[in-house]
Formats: structure tokens, sequence, C-alpha cells
């Protein structure tokens, strides 16, 4: 039996969980990228992940891979339209981070040190 679900905002977490979806998202947004381009954007990550997460966002119905059948290999990965509908919560989470992200790392850092 599924989880329900407490909150509605529970269900977009779940879907951009983790650093990589959302930084994914946001290169996505700006177009369509092959695996290799998107890895050297996403600085840090490794092939296997970005293959997981490219995979459950396929699964999760927010990307599209489109095979090209060419040799060498070529494929791209776009959002759909589910995909790209998340453009505004991200610009939002970029504004608020704009907003108060320095006032929030200060808290953290001071909450982490015990103060």
């Amino acid at each position: 039996m599924a989880k329900s679900v407490g909150c509605p905002t529970e269900t977009t977490l779940t879907l951009i969980a983790g650093r990589w979806k959302v930084l994914a998202i946001w290169w996505l947004l700006k177009g369509p990228r092959r695996f290799n381009q998107l890895q050297r954007e996403l600085s840090g990550i490794t092939h296997r992940t970005l293959a997981r997460q490219l995979k459950e966002m396929e699964a999760d119905g927010l990307v599209a891979r489109q095979d090209f059948g060419e040799i060498p290999p070529r494929v791209e990965y776009r959002l759909t339209p589910l995909g790209r509908s998340l453009e505004p919560v991200l610009m939002a989470m970029d504004a608020w981070a704009q907003a108060h992200g320095g006032t929030a790392r200060r808290r953290a850092a001071g909450m982490a040190r015990g103060a």
C-alpha cells in the first residue's frame, strides 16, 4: 500500500529530492542536453549517479530520453511538459535564495557550532 502524502508539497519534494535532480532540471530548462554535456555542466556528479537520476526523472515523467540510433551512440535528454512545469518552482527557490540564502546559511552554521 502506498504511503499517503501528508502535505501536497511533499509530492514535489519527492520528485526533485537531492542535489542533482534540481540542478539537472535547471540545465535542461535551457534546452536539450546530451549525457556528457550534462555531466560536464553538473561538475562533481559521477556517471553512475547522473544515469540513475535521469532514469528516475524519466520514470517520473519529468525527462524524456531520445536515442538517435547512431554510431557512435547519441542520446539526448529534454524536459517533458511536466518537467518544464517545475520552472516556476525552481525560479521561486532561486528568488528565495537570493533574498534569504545568506541569512539562512549563517543561521545553519551557527546552529551547527552550537550557538
